[in-house]
């Protein structure tokens, strides 16, 4: 299935490469992330109905992450 790339943006934290891609085909729009390790790789595809679900919680993530302290 023919897939055109509207936006793409990479990532690096420590050893690892993030790549974003708001991608679309005939069948819509859908961001896939890509998470590149040193030997192996592996997605997730998010359809952009649940772009605004998926952006409340990733917030939330953060928000916890700032609030709950590292254990010892």
């Amino acid at each position: 299935m023919q897939e055109d790339t509207l936006k793409a943006h990479e990532l690096q934290v420590e050893r690892k490469t993030f790549v974003f891609l708001l991608r679309e085909n005939s069948r819509g729009r859908f961001l896939r992330i890509i998470e590149q390790g040193e030997n192996k790789s592996a997605s997730v595809i998010i359809p952009s109905a649940g772009l605004n679900e998926f952006k409340k919680l990733l917030a939330e993530m953060l928000k916890a992450a700032d609030e709950i302290p590292p254990k010892q």
